[in-house]
């Protein structure tokens, strides 16, 4: 049988080096890993060391775009699948490399490189804390310590894919809102600007007196021609200030406060957080992770720091020996559904599997207010933009009906 050198890292870390026969490369892997090591990589014992040549560059301009979350998703589906299929996690890597955009392709080279100087996978990742998450780091500290690091990887790149999905059902419940509501800022403007002022010359040779109705719409449309440069500069203001209070942590704890008391608004994100805090603890909790760590990993994930918040507080109520259901519980941050199903999970000992139903419900339940959010609405938008446009209208005609009269 033929020899080969082999690189592996035992579970406490200790590297493991050495040449051993075997029938092909992914038998001897398999028996390495049997062992509970992290395979490094695999050579014939008479090769060259191997070839660690780059992604080529090519003049793709993709490809200096921001790393994204979904680069990082593919590649450890990616890497999950080579893993699992007796590919060394060094080949793997490289692999994953030569298939991304360029920014990508160095982010995995990088790390292939830490690996071969001595550094575990998980350290080598906390190396990128822009592209990846303490969470994605505990799953693969969590996959090197059990042997199953390929399972990690695809329950990393499921979390991702949820959390995906989740900012999608968001952003499309919040794209016909907005281009709506711009529309009719828009048309409103036009018409304060560009129609009523000719309009206004128009009735004004008439020299006869106005009806009300219309007299307050030309009243509005010279108040705004004068103000306008004052609303502009204002508005411009607020944005700028809101933009540096989200940026000051207690401007951003104030202002996500702020967002979890609007009616409907603060709903929708209470359930969206729900669901997200539910989905990756239960991932973690299944993957064996203790609870303190995953509570601790699981706070980063929460995007609102008030809920954040709620966590950190219910980490050290565990720490001090208090129920992750009581100290849920004691706030309003989470949907009353979670608390009462943690309880549940805690007495049967399957918070892990429990977590996951939740985070299913909750998940189903955003998809179904979202729809019904843009069912509502819809025709509230349209009635808005129609009686916008009828008011201009009725006001000009009533005027047209004054001066008729007048005339007669």
């Amino acid at each position: 049988m033929p020899n080969f050198r082999y690189n592996a890292r035992a579970a406490d870390g200790t590297p493991q080096r050495g040449v051993a026969s075997a029938v092909d490369a992914e038998t001897l892997a398999a028996e390495l890993r049997s062992r509970g090591w992290l395979v490094l990589g695999i050579e014939p014992a008479d090769s060259a060391a191997p070839d660690q040549s780059r992604a080529s560059s090519g003049a793709d301009l993709r490809g200096w775009l921001p790393i994204r979350s979904f680069d990082i998703e593919l590649g450890l589906r990616q890497l999950a699948s080579m893993v699992r299929s007796g590919l060394t996690l060094l080949a793997a890597l490289r692999t994953v490399a030569e298939q991304s955009r360029r920014r990508a392709s160095r982010l995995w080279l990088d790390i292939a490189d830490r690996i071969e100087r001595g550094s575990t996978f998980s350290a080598a990742l906390a190396a990128h804390p822009r592209n990846f998450s303490d969470y994605i780091i505990q799953l693969a500290r969590v996959g090197e310590d059990s042997g199953e690091l390929e399972q990690m990887l695809e329950r990393g790149a499921e979390h991702l894919e949820s959390n995906r999905n989740l900012r999608g059902i968001m952003l499309n419940a919040m794209v016909y809102p907005v281009l709506v509501t711009v529309m009719a800022i828009g048309v409103t403007t036009f018409m304060l600007l560009g129609v009523i002022p000719k309009i206004e010359n128009f009735l004004a040779d008439s020299g006869q007196q106005l009806p009300p109705l219309t007299r307050t719409l030309l009243d509005l449309s010279t108040w705004l021609r004068l103000n306008l440069p004052a609303v502009g500069i204002a508005l411009v203001t607020l944005v700028v200030a809101l933009l540096l209070i989200s940026r000051w942590p207690p401007g951003r704890f104030f202002l996500h406060g702020v967002a979890l008391r609007i009616p409907l608004v603060g709903a929708i994100l209470r359930l969206a957080e729900t669901a997200v805090f539910a989905r990756g603890m239960g991932i973690l909790l299944e993957s064996g992770l203790p609870l303190i760590e995953s509570l601790r990993s699981v706070e980063g994930l929460i995007r609102n720091r008030i809920i954040s918040a709620r966590v950190s507080h219910a980490r050290e109520a565990v720490t001090r020996g208090e129920t992750l259901a009581a100290a849920l519980g004691a706030g309003r941050e989470f949907l009353p559904m979670l608390p009462r199903m943690v309880a549940v999970g805690e007495s049967t000992g399957m918070l892990g599997h429990t977590l996951g139903d939740v985070a299913d419900f909750h998940e189903n339940q955003l998809v179904a207010t979202v729809r019904r959010l843009g069912v509502i609405i819809e025709p509230l938008l349209i009635i808005v933009v129609g009686g916008i446009v009828a008011f201009v209208y009725i006001a000009f005609f009533v005027a047209l009906f004054s001066l008729a009269g007048g005339a007669n």
